[in-house]
């Protein structure tokens, strides 16, 4: 890899464990733990949160008219999210023990913990759990695709891709013959010793 892109990445990671603890100490402000993908608020700020729910007719009386009109071709979408989750979920059981590829972990990807929020009324916490139910299949469709692509066609594009996956930075450079015959083997070595928490 180009010593300036390896340069830039760790910078990136750096600004990524800055971040994380960053997140940490907003989460300590906000007066909530994690235990074992479980949230705990304090008692008192629960009480707080509960101030702060929208009774449900309130709710959908406050709703201009066409919005609830397009709530069934929002939740039609549930079909093609449910196919797609099962389609990437056969497929990288199917194909991964082949290339010898670490599998995805669904469960890193769907996290619902909305419904632990006091202040969400019985609409917002469906809202909640359907957008993280479409954005977290859709994450993991994208890490199985990733993956795929490490292991098939490791290459940046010639021009730059609007939002490229965490993977794409490591791919050889769009044109560079030796370093795609020369690094092949290791990215896809790198796909076997992916570490699973």
């Amino acid at each position: 890899m180009n010593p300036a892109i390896a340069a830039l990445l760790l910078r990136i990671r750096a600004l990524e464990e800055e971040l994380d603890n960053e997140l940490a100490r907003r989460r300590a402000e906000l007066k909530f733990t994690l235990h074992a993908k479980k949230v705990t608020f304090d008692q008192l700020v629960t009480r707080q949160h509960r101030q702060f729910r929208m009774g449900l007719l309130r709710y959908v009386l406050g709703s201009r008219p066409l919005i609830l009109l397009t709530a069934p071709v929002i939740y039609s979408m549930v079909l093609p999210l449910l196919l797609l989750d099962l389609l990437f979920s056969l497929y990288q059981l199917i194909c991964f023990p082949v290339y010898g590829i670490v599998k995805v972990r669904r469960s890193d990807y769907l996290i619902f913990d909305r419904n632990q929020l006091a202040y969400l009324n019985l609409v917002e916490r469906l809202n909640c759990a359907y957008c993280s139910y479409g954005n977290g299949v859709i994450a993991y469709a994208r890490e199985i695709a990733a993956r795929t692509e490490q292991y098939w066609c490791p290459i940046k594009h010639a021009r730059r891709m609007q939002g490229a996956h965490a993977r794409y930075p490591e791919f050889v450079d769009y044109g560079d013959a030796e370093a795609y015959r020369n690094e092949l083997a290791a990215l896809r070595k790198a796909l076997r010793e992916i570490e699973t928490r």
